[in-house]
């Protein structure tokens, strides 16, 4: 890719001049979803938008944000929200609690597409079926697909892919040798070589896009925001957290945030637009006393509309890491250091891929076993059964939130993952990899009976970062949000982030969050 980015700072507007004007829109949520909104909406002159973000602009992330290979630090630096999950089962049936599950967040411009592995691709037309199960019309693969190629440059020019989108995306072109060596060893112990495992139609492995540009990372800040940010009708405030939504009758007309102790208002004379995550998008609206009547009483906050569907329906995909260490030297990272993946049946009954791995060329540290020098093969299920919640405590919006994406409470999630297992375990033992020197330190080859196998999976595993489903979208009495992204039994008040997929996508989820932040412009454009 040579393309050169020209990062510059993301200017912040005066909360005060913010708050006397009323706006067409107003964003809340400057991640890769706000981003899009707000490059998108804007290219027509005559809608004043407002794009509110809680954490910080541009200018002051880390200046490690833009080193692809520094990715896995960013966890620990402010530019992460910090979040962890309450302790989940790990199937046990002891009283001792189980792991709290870091669960890394964006916090700034650009959200998590500044922190995240740069992965960049479409899950599997299949997994774009199940949509529909609530209700959603218009949602399924081939309905997103012009949104899909709206957002990207493609360099692979593979069929079906974009060709003139603000996102330069690509596989790298000199990955890692020891991925490499993966994927021959993939190939050898049966699995399909894939072309574009990035596009959404097939299976098997192959380099992944990345969102690296001339060796840097390119986020939506980058991609979409930073060029844009002169226009006259385009006003962003940083470091501004959403208290409430402000309501007349049942039209939504506004939102009260916080800037450094002091509390504004933002009114919109069309609509407000959610776009703050998963996470960030079911909070707001349950401090707006929208959700679960019970669970809002619980809270301390007053009901405005009852919604039973937010905050439900949380699932992620867990990553369950296999450790090696290798005798020969694994070359330093230069890219993301997880350049290739491979989508996979679990079951050769299924419609289609349920079960990523992706070679990693580092090994990542683990409870089990420290190493210094190796890889790592990751195992994901990509279609969880297991459901879990987020709640709130108060209606106090500096409050941590209470997560539970109840890993692998489903045992069908256990049995993908050791299915993943044993295809890794296969791809270690190849001829290719000999050479390499290649021990599993974790969980390691003692261990290969199932129940041992499952302990590991549910107790030394991480999130993939792919939390999605709080606010679904459908047309039945659990969704959320309707077709068109409404919120349902409101007025003036849309979704349009993560939080609306009501059945995870079976690859990284970013380019989706994209498509649909894409589609959500078309939408609100339409409505103007």
């Amino acid at each position: 890719m040579d393309r050169q980015l020209t990062p510059r700072p993301t200017p912040s507007t005066d909360p005060e001049s913010s708050g006397n004007r009323v706006y067409d829109i107003v964003l809340v949520g400057g991640g890769s979803a706000g981003c899009v909104l707000a490059a998108r909406l804007t290219e027509h002159p005559d809608l004043h938008v407002l794009l509110l973000e809680a954490g910080t602009a541009a200018s002051g992330l880390p200046d490690t944000v833009a080193f692809p290979p520094a990715w896995p630090a960013l966890g620990a630096t402010e530019a992460n929200w910090g979040d962890t999950t309450v302790p989940q089962n790990d199937g046990s049936h002891s009283a001792r609690p189980g792991p709290r599950i870091a669960l890394p967040r964006g916090r700034g411009v650009g959200g998590s597409s500044a922190i995240n592995a740069m992965v960049f691709a479409r899950g599997h037309h299949t997994s774009y079926d199940r949509w529909a199960d609530h209700g959603a019309k218009g949602w399924a693969f081939d309905d997103l697909l012009p949104y899909f190629q709206r957002t990207e440059t493609a360099v692979s020019g593979a069929p079906g892919r974009g060709s003139s989108g603000p996102l330069t995306v690509g596989p790298m072109t000199d990955p890692n040798e020891v991925l490499l060596a993966c994927l021959a060893g993939a190939v050898e112990a049966g699995q399909r070589r894939a072309s574009d495992i990035s596009g959404g139609l097939e299976e098997g492995f192959a380099p992944v896009d990345l969102n690296i540009v001339g060796g840097r990372r390119q986020s939506a800040a980058d991609a979409y925001l930073t060029p844009v940010l002169d226009r006259p009708n385009l006003d962003v405030v940083t470091g501004a957290t959403a208290h409430r939504l402000l309501f007349e009758g049942e039209r939504c007309v506004g939102v009260e945030f916080g800037v450094q102790g002091r509390v504004h208002t933002a009114r919109a004379a069309r609509e407000v637009v959610l776009t703050a995550g998963s996470l960030g998008s079911a909070q707001l609206l349950l401090r707006s006393g929208i959700g679960p009547e019970r669970e809002l009483r619980e809270a301390g906050v007053e009901l405005f509309h009852a919604l039973p569907g937010v905050g439900r329906n949380l699932h992620d995909h867990p990553l369950v890491n296999l450790v090696h260490r290798t005798r020969r030297t694994v070359p330093p990272a230069h890219g993301n250091h997880g350049e290739i993946i491979g989508l996979l049946r679990s079951a050769p009954e299924l419609d289609g891929p349920d079960l990523q791995i992706i070679f990693i060329d580092v090994p990542f540290p683990n409870p089990v076993a420290q190493v210094d020098n190796g890889f790592t093969i990751g195992v994901s299920p990509m279609l969880p059964f297991s459901r879990g919640t987020l709640k709130i405590t108060s209606a106090d919006p500096y409050a941590a939130p209470v997560i539970d994406p109840a890993y692998f409470t489903d045992e069908r999630d256990v049995k993908a993952v050791l299915s993943g297992i044993a295809v890794a375990r296969d791809i270690a033992r190849s001829s290719v990899l000999s050479s390499w020197g290649v021990e599993e330190i974790a969980p390691g080859t003692d261990l290969t009976d199932r129940e041992s196998l499952g302990r590991y999976a549910r107790t030394v595993f991480q999130s993939y970062c792919h939390p999605v489903g709080t606010c679904a979208l459908g047309e039945d009495e659990v969704s959320v949000v309707d077709s068109a992204l409404r919120v349902r039994g409101l007025a003036g008040l849309r979704v349009a982030d993560g939080s609306v997929i009501p059945s995870i996508p079976s690859n990284n989820t970013n380019a989706t969050v994209y498509a649909i932040a894409e589609r959500a412009a078309a939408l609100l454009r339409d409505a103007a």
